[in-house]
């Protein structure tokens, strides 16, 4: 059967290679727009879901598709990637606000057919991240790595930002982008 990556994430593409060997990238298209009568959760597990119908959509055969989408909240606010550097350095500075912790989620889709029959899975993971004390200047010296921009939240914790990062409580995976202790339960059901 082939699996099939719906994301052009080099981290959920690495991710993914300690799960399985061979995988097919192939990136949705579908416009990724926060819609305001949803919750958190759903969000994200409708971001995910409606990457990985995309890709189903355009594709044929014993295939099983992984759809995922990853975002930062903070007092009910939604942070994506930033727009600019101003705005990166904004996010930075609200996640920093009062007990300087957050949460990353990250929505899970699956869709697999197998033999004529489909099956569709759609959850989340959580967890949370507590920060350390960051200065305007490490703010300033993370902005110009250049790694903020393509991230939500203005950072990435596999990188140079993980000196910021005090702990976390949860997966790691699901702070890169892909929870793949809850992929590896669905993708073994069809090994």
């Amino acid at each position: 059967m082939k699996i099939i990556l719906a994301s052009a994430s080099p981290r959920r593409k690495e991710l993914l290679e300690l799960v399985v060997p061979n995988f097919e990238i192939l990136v949705s298209e579908v416009d990724e727009k926060i819609e305001e009568d949803l919750t958190v959760e759903e969000q994200v597990t409708n971001l995910a879901y409606i990457k990985a119908k995309d890709v189903y959509e355009k594709t044929s055969g014993d295939r099983l598709i992984i759809g995922s989408d990853t975002i930062v909240v903070k007092n009910n606010k939604i942070y994506g990637k930033p727009k600019n550097r101003e705005n990166a350095k904004q996010i930075i500075k609200e996640l920093l606000e009062g007990d300087k912790t957050h949460k990353v989620l990250t929505g899970l889709s699956v869709i697999c057919e197998k033999e004529g029959k489909y099956k569709e899975y759609k959850t989340y993971d959580e967890a949370k991240i507590f920060l350390k004390d960051i200065s305007d200047e490490e703010i300033e010296k993370w902005i110009d790595t250049g790694k903020a921009m393509d991230k939500a939240g203005a950072y990435g914790i596999q990188n140079e930002f993980c000196v910021h990062v005090e702990k976390i409580e949860g997966n790691y995976t699901t702070v890169l982008g892909l929870p793949v202790h809850k992929l590896y339960d669905i993708i073994k059901e069809y090994s």
